[in-house]
């Protein structure tokens, strides 16, 4: 056992400074587990190295790019490929650490905290990045997980600074591009009427990877060769391996990232927000390791749930963990039917299927494709019972609204692969002329198409999810792969939203509407069927001809009713999406009551055109719906 740092001051110089030594004694671990951990009276920190492999441990004082010690492997204690040195009476909130492995510097894939990278966007060498200490105490007051049930959810899809760091935004300038920046937005998020954020990764991650950013990841389907050498670019969207359990310094306003996230979620809480993380785990990354980091953000971050990203056989093996039966799990596919038994039902219904099908299905129905009916019907009707379907028309990966209606090709030059990388099946349609135009004619299309978009969503029985921006037409100039872009392209700009107001209060009102009828968010799949004898089923199609469906292939118009009694609601709902270019005639059912429908919104655009058209459906039989418009009716029953 050796005393460092004995009663003689052993001073080093260090940018103009004098530095005392700190005093610890160090002595041979017993760590069963990587990462460092209080351990009585000290820390312990293990590591787990490779056969062969030679490590030692660095250890800094708190703000310095100097190795104050080098503590090597002779001094660590050893189980399997695990070692361990053990620090007693270690100031750890004087300092931080390293690993040396085989001479390469490699932070602890288990810190809580990594230090050095708060200025964005800038490559870190040798010891600028290290390792810290989240041990403070937090006060959560009385905060709780929300546990909001799916059919209630709005969600919305945000980077944390691509979200406020365009000065449009209008938050504190200290506080763009941060978790500060989210905190004044709020307000914003509680009027528009979501209660759910989806998040991109704010685990630390290097902006600048040694290795070009896995293309899988990214979840861009790129034409260039991936072995080709390319000078290192920087990594926006944070889809790679990286410091799991550290937020990210550098989306912090304050010098303190954990605090501030804790702040955040807090914040949110209290005004009945959820938190969903995106976390990308690549298949070098072990299970147990996956299992410690999720658990450690629920417990110490109170984070409602997870989108993992990834091996899906791996996630399947996570959905049964009991620690998750409070805890949201998105991901690509949860074979619900093999993980619960056959009359088996999850109490809370915390998995939820998050691909890209329901995205195909309704941007071909919005363009009008040909042989789209049948599965747009299924998409709006789909609920099932065991796991719920994050259902969304624009994601970070692609087109935002504004560009799906405004462009047929990427444009993706700025990011300097010769506009080779993004998907170029986008199903999109420039409604008359590529990108931006002067045309009014045009301009009203693409407003119509965008609100068409909207109401697809929000009107659908699967968990919405909206594109941050994409309430108020926010465009990336028709670039749908922006992953390596930190710049007004892949920042949201606010200016947009005072453009957009007729948008913006149309989506405002749809979210609302679906709030206030329960018949369109329903705990479990409708039927189709009459199951209570009310004489209705409670979801029913029609076209031109009531209770007649027409599944042909050239069809591209329906009107679904929901029926109001099955969610003990005096209001039933006609919707009729007519999705042909040119206008199409509806039926309504005949009822055995008297029964009048009235129109509550239309997709036509109002703005200075007169165009809307004056509805009056008492004692009608059909009704006449423009093109490309859907029109939402409720009716009860006349006394």
């Amino acid at each position: 056992m050796t005393l460092l740092g004995k009663k003689k001051r052993n001073r080093k110089r260090k940018a103009g400074t004098l530095v005392e030594k700190i005093q610890y004694i160090k002595e041979k671990g017993k760590g069963t587990r990587t990462g460092a951990a209080m351990d009585g009276d000290g820390v312990n920190f293990t590591l787990e190295i490779k056969e062969g492999e030679q490590a030692s441990l660095l250890l800094y004082q708190r703000g310095h790019t100097e190795p104050e010690e080098e503590v090597k492997q002779e001094e660590a204690g050893k189980i399997g490929n695990l070692i361990s040195w053990k620090l007693k009476k270690f100031p750890y909130k004087k300092m931080e650490y390293n690993y040396k492995v085989d001479g390469m510097i490699r932070q602890d894939p288990y810190a809580k905290r990594i230090c050095g990278r708060k200025k964005y966007g800038t490559v870190t060498q040798d010891h600028e990045v290290r390792c810290g200490f989240a041990w403070q105490e937090y006060d959560w007051e009385d905060d709780k997980v929300l546990k909001i049930p799916y059919q209630d959810i709005i969600s919305y899809h945000l980077h944390i600074r691509g979200f406020t760091k365009d000065p449009s935004s209008k938050v504190r300038p200290k506080a763009r591009g941060t978790f500060l920046g989210l905190q004044e937005k709020i307000p914003y998020l509680k009027e528009l009427g979501v209660n759910q954020i989806i998040v991109m990764p704010i685990y630390d991650f290097d902006e600048f990877p040694k290795t070009e950013p896995n293309k899988e990841s990214l979840s861009y389907h790129s034409e260039i060769e991936t072995n080709q050498e390319e000078k290192r670019k920087l990594n926006f969207w944070g889809y790679v391996k990286g410091n799991y359990f550290a937020p990210k310094e550098s989306y912090a306003a304050s010098d303190d990232p954990v605090t501030e996230w804790k702040d955040t979620v807090k914040l949110l809480h209290k005004n009945e927000i959820e938190i969903i993380l995106d976390f990308y785990f690549p298949k070098e990354v072990h299970v147990s390791m996956i299992l410690e980091c999720l658990k450690y953000w629920i417990t110490e971050y109170h984070i409602d749930g997870f989108h993992l990203i990834g091996d899906q056989k791996i996630f399947n093996l996570i959905a049964r963990e009991p620690i998750f039966a409070d805890t949201k799990l998105y991901s690509c596919y949860f074979p619900a039917e093999e993980l619960y038994e056959k009359n088996e039902s999850p109490v809370y219904r915390n998995l939820a299927e998050c691909n890209d099908g329901p995205l195909i299905d309704l941007r071909k129905m919005l363009k009008g494709d040909e042989e789209s009916i049948r599965s747009f019907v299924y998409r709006m009707k789909r609920n099932p019972k065991k796991e719920a379907v994050i259902q969304y028309i624009t994601n970070h990966d692609g087109f935002t609204l504004a560009d799906l209606v405004s462009y047929e090709e990427k444009h993706n030059e700025e990011n300097g692969e010769d506009n080779l990388d993004g998907s170029s099946q986008n199903y999109s349609w420039n409604c008359g002329e590529e990108g931006k135009t002067r045309k009014k004619a045009i301009q009203l299309t693409r407003l119509k198409q965008m609100k068409n978009a909207f109401s697809m969503l929000l009107l659908g029985a699967a968990v919405p999810m909206i594109l941050a921006g994409d309430e108020f037409g926010n465009s990336q100039g028709g670039n749908n792969n922006p992953y390596c872009l930190d710049s007004p392209v892949s920042w949201v700009n606010w200016r947009e939203k005072k453009k957009n107001e007729e948008l913006f209060a149309f989506v405002k009102k749809v979210i609302a509407f679906r709030k206030d009828h329960k018949i369109l968010h329903m705990p479990e799949e409708l039927k189709g069927s009459d199951t209570i004898s009310c004489g209705y089923p409670d979801f029913s199609c029609h076209s031109d001809s009531a209770w007649f469906c027409d599944f042909a292939h050239h069809s591209r118009q329906v009107g679904m009713m929901y029926w109001g009694t099955y969610a003990q609601e005096e209001e039933s709902i006609y919707i009729a999406y007519n999705f042909n270019w040119c206008e199409q005639k509806f039926a309504l059912p005949t009822m055995k009551e008297k029964f009048e429908w009235q129109v509550q919104f239309s997709t036509e655009t109002v703005e200075k055109t007169k165009r809307q058209t004056e509805w009056n459906l008492k004692g009608e039989k059909t009704f006449l719906v423009p093109g490309r418009t859907i029109v939402v009716l409720t009716g009860k029953k006349q006394s």
